[in-house]
């Protein structure tokens, strides 16, 4: 009973605090369309979205960074991308940037990322987008990420075992 009260007053929060919005007709989208939903489901689409296809188009002038922990990092980036954290996120560090340079976020399947995304957007960053389905929809579609020495890797931190799910094995290892 407990948990399925827990359940109701979650669901209330997450509507409330942008999650489970209605998405955009016009968006990016995930491959697996379980995954896809679940994307959906925990973004709020205040920071336009883009896929891994548009990303690869718009490098290296894109500045791409990583809204994951630090270990989480570590493990496996995309490559090019710098780690701003998102528990730590701090904007004073991003001043340096030009405020009309593109810049992707990316987490493990956007939430974190549009989070951060936003508060780059109210500091002024007018090109701001987030990577929608992040580095789990990037593996997915078969790109290369790199381990903290930038060697290529398999390994994806998966956030924890459940979350794991949403890797597809062939294309990647699982770690947590």
């Amino acid at each position: 009973m407990k948990i399925q009260i827990f359940a109701i007053i979650g669901s209330f929060f997450f509507k409330f605090l942008g999650c489970g919005a209605q998405p955009p007709v016009n968006r990016a989208h995930c491959t697996n369309p379980a995954f896809d939903k679940h994307v959906a489901f925990y973004l709020s689409f205040t920071i336009p979205t883009m896929d891994p296809t548009e990303l690869k188009k718009q490098l290296p002038q894109t500045i791409l960074l990583d809204a994951r922990e630090k270990k989480e990092y570590e493990i496996s980036h995309i490559p090019n991308a710098t780690h701003c954290g998102y528990d730590q996120f701090d904007i004073t560090k991003w001043h340096h940037l030009p405020k009309n340079q593109p810049i992707v976020v990316y987490c493990s399947i956007g939430y974190r990322s549009e989070k951060i995304a936003e508060k780059l957007k109210k500091a002024g960053f007018s090109k701001v987008h987030n990577l929608y389905g992040s580095i789990f929809e990037w593996v997915n579609q078969g790109n290369a990420v790199v381990d903290a020495q930038g060697n290529p890797t398999r390994k994806v931190h998966a956030y924890n075992q459940s979350w794991s799910k949403w890797i597809a094995s062939d294309k990647a290892e699982r770690v947590w």
